[in-house]
């Protein structure tokens, strides 16, 4: 997988050495001698991820990191901070001012490339959930959610499989203070049923003597129900090579033994934080789509999805499928349930209106609330006669029992009237097979209103007739 890689260092020799280890795996990359131009560059650029030293003149790069993860523009990309500092406290440093990794010089190739990897594509997989989120809130005209503010501070629930006691005790032990439930497992078999609680992080040891811990990883990843959970693998140095597969595979950090317990807790807060944000990104995508394509008195589809749903049906009868019909209809004389029992009554009818077309019409049928008290319903691979006979059957449903509403009037008559339309050639455009369903509701009115039309003035055969 390619991506754009910033590359920030005062030494030119560091910033020559880096790029070429990476062009050579392909990826693309930016360079910058010192923090101002790399704010800059990441400002104008957003690349994929930043991997920035952190001893430089004027500006270190705890302080670029920071304000990387302070502007909204760049709060998104991953950092990396390469140094020669190997002290615990200052790694914990670059991981408390936002950083997403902490690298020491000379920098393993192995750990190197899996990390710009797995945290390149977490960046995206972001910036897809983000611009998804934004496109359906404008949209659907929403506001958008402030998720910068919604940091979301309970206590975890961690799933922890290692199969040694001490080992596992001493991990639960450090991630108290972040958690309110930990499961420990020592097989992974044991740990793949529990997943389906759907914890907030997933920490396995690389050594397990009762399985696979990269099987595990593969398993978790493949299965619907536990893919978006985030692994953080413990291992050995000795075992880098497994550890960047592991990354490869899905997992999304590792961290090295002996253990220090802050430095876990960096971690593993990490991981929680940007599960909790992926999946209110992915709520509020849901409830943005659902807004956007729906309409929110009756729970119906609306106009903007019967549009899109109309012009594939159409697509699929140019292809050579059946006939496409379509029922527009409006309740007779609504203004008069408004003005005479008021909005709110004029609420309930609509409501009740589009229950009982739900009910008269076949399961795939589509039943939408195209605008005000007008409805529609489209009906794929279905002819005239069919449409005709749908079409009389809501009519009478909707006449036959009056409608009951919670305010003093108590039960309101209600009827309708319907336009039908069949798509009439291959090349028919969802706007002229809407065009003549409505020219029939309004012959439809015209007639008498409680009636049923058809376009173009055509007669209901006599078997439709005798059917309904």
């Amino acid at each position: 997988m390619s991506a754009r890689v910033l590359v920030v260092d005062d030494v030119d020799v560091n910033v020559k050495l880096l790029e070429a280890k990476l062009t050579a795996e392909y990826f693309d990359v930016l360079t910058a001698s010192n923090g101002i131009d790399a704010l800059r560059i990441a400002q104008a650029e957003q690349p994929d991820l930043v991997l920035l030293d952190v001893m430089m003149p004027q500006m270190d790069g705890f302080e670029v990191c920071r304000r990387l993860k302070a502007d909204p523009r760049t709060a998104a990309i991953p950092v990396v901070m390469v140094t020669a500092l190997s002290d615990v406290a200052d790694r914990l440093r670059g991981l408390e001012v936002g950083a997403d990794e902490f690298l020491t010089k000379p920098v393993n190739d192995i750990a190197l490339f899996a990390r710009v990897r797995s945290l390149a594509r977490l960046k995206r997989m972001m910036d897809e959930w983000r611009l998804r989120e934004e496109v359906y809130n404008r949209f659907a005209e929403l506001p958008g959610a402030d998720l910068a503010s919604a940091e979301d501070d309970r206590p975890a629930r961690i799933l922890l499989v290692e199969d040694s006691r001490f080992a596992a005790a001493k991990i639960v032990e450090m991630l108290a203070p972040i958690a309110s439930d930990i499961a420990t497992h020592a097989e992974p078999r044991e740990a793949l049923r529990a997943l389906e609680t759907e914890p907030d992080l997933l920490i396995a040891g690389m050594s397990l003597g009762s399985g696979d811990t990269l099987r595990l990883v593969s398993q978790v990843r493949a299965a619907e129900g536990t893919r978006q959970v985030p692994i953080l693998l413990v291992g050995e140095e000795c075992e880098l090579p497994r550890l960047a597969k592991g990354l490869d595979l899905g997992a999304n950090d590792y961290i090295l033994r002996p253990l220090e317990k802050n430095e876990l807790l960096a971690r593993a807060r990490t991981q929680i934080r940007r599960k909790r944000l992926s999946d209110r990104l992915r709520d509020n995508y849901r409830r943005s789509l659902s807004l956007a394509l729906t309409d929110p008195l009756t729970g119906l589809y609306n106009r903007r999805y019967v549009a899109a749903h109309l012009d594939s049906l159409l697509a699929r009868h140019e292809e050579g499928g059946q006939g496409v019909a379509v029922l527009l209809f409006d309740i007779d004389h609504f203004k008069r349930v408004n003005d005479g029992h008021g909005h709110a009554a004029g609420d309930e009818v609509l409501i009740e209106v589009a229950r009982r077309a739900q009910r008269d019409v076949r399961s795939f049928d589509l039943v939408a609330r195209y605008g005000g008290e007008e409805f529609l319903i489209v009906m794929p691979e279905t002819g005239l006669a069919v449409a005709y006979s749908v079409a009389e059957r809501l009519r009478r449903g909707v006449a036959e029992k009056p409608i009951r509403i919670s305010a003093a009037a108590g039960e309101i008559p209600v009827t309708i009237s319907v336009g039908v339309a069949t798509a009439r050639t291959d090349h028919e455009t969802p706007a002229a097979l809407l065009n003549r369903a409505d020219e029939a509701l309004y012959a439809a009115k015209r007639g008498g209103r409680n009636r049923v039309a058809c376009a173009g003035g055509v007669e209901a055969p006599a078997i439709i007739r005798e059917v309904v």
